[in-house]
């Protein structure tokens, strides 16, 4: 469905892109992470033919991008980070307007808009204009003008940044629905716990390159220890000179300790007798594995 290889980018002496490669199967959800800055935009706007690489090689659906970017955009559908609906028409019309972009016939568009419509909750809300629409409801819109052609691929672009936690999980569902329905989805988000629930597989980028690739369960099981104990509160000092020591693995952010470890029963138990320290013990995720590879310094 889709297959970049070796892709390089630079702007002026700044490369932001280093040889990144990638595929993705019919039917799977490939996660694109990273901090900002890593590239994850550049490499989907050079898939979607509107940035041009300095070298590499990009096929979308078969179609060499950015040679064909035209005739491959046909069959994709688009969400990106910031919602870009026309505010001066209603539900129906910028789906309605949208459509027209593919030269698809009002006929089928009529047939097709109310099923969207009610893939997104939004039946009730068809003659609304943006105005009156919550963020959530503004965000699934998005997303069900993404599918007005029907699309073989669907790249969403962080889909649920800004949302309350119920509206991202009504858009997580609608993105299980695409995927029941044979759909492939190249999604790009800071939500672990969106990766994590969505991804068949994904790929951590970070500098232009990327530096792991494989299935939510693979990342952690490769790059992390299974038991994660998160320790803070007074004598924490003390504690640690004493007794970090039992993890396999310690990282501190600011006034908590983090311990890595693959058996973290004898570390608890020095814990439990300490009532000024706070933990938490937890199994290890993904957003365990990103701060490992990526760092814990803030990216602007």
């Amino acid at each position: 469905m889709l297959e970049v290889k070796d892709l390089r980018k630079s702007y002026a002496d700044i490369e932001v892109l280093r040889g990144v490669s990638l595929s993705l199967a019919r039917g799977e959800c490939y996660g694109l992470l990273g901090p900002n800055g890593a590239g994850k935009t550049t490499t989907l706007r050079a898939c979607l033919g509107l940035v041009e690489p300095d070298s590499g090689t990009i096929s979308v659906l078969g179609l060499p991008v950015p040679k064909s970017a035209r005739e491959a955009r046909i069959r994709l559908g688009v969400v990106s980070q910031t919602d870009n609906l026309d505010p001066d028409f209603t539900v129906v019309e910028n789906l309605m307007v949208y459509g027209r972009y593919f030269g698809i016939p009002e006929r089928t568009l009529r047939e097709r808009i109310p099923q969207l419509l009610d893939f997104s909750e939004l039946s009730a809300r068809a003659d609304s204009r943006m105005r009156e629409l919550s963020g959530g409801m503004q965000r699934r819109l998005t997303l069900a003008r993404a599918l007005i052609n029907d699309p073989d691929l669907v790249f969403l672009d962080e889909p649920t940044t800004g949302l309350d936690p119920q509206a991202r999980h009504v858009i997580w569902d609608r993105m299980k629905q695409l995927l029941a329905k044979g759909k492939t989805i190249l999604l790009t988000t800071h939500f672990m716990d969106e990766a994590e629930r969505l991804c068949t597989r994904l790929s951590i980028m970070d500098s232009g390159r990327i530096i792991s690739t494989g299935t939510p369960r693979e990342l952690i099981a490769r790059h992390i220890e299974p038991e994660v104990v998160e320790v803070y509160g007074e004598g924490l000092e003390q504690w640690v000179n004493t007794h970090a020591s039992l993890a396999d693995r310690t990282e501190r952010t600011g006034d908590t300790v983090f311990c890595y470890l693959s058996h973290a029963e004898p570390l608890i138990t020095t814990l439990e007798s300490r009532p000024s320290l706070r933990y938490l013990h937890r199994r290890a995720n993904l957003e365990d594995v990103f701060l490992k590879l990526t760092g814990r310094d803030l990216r602007d």
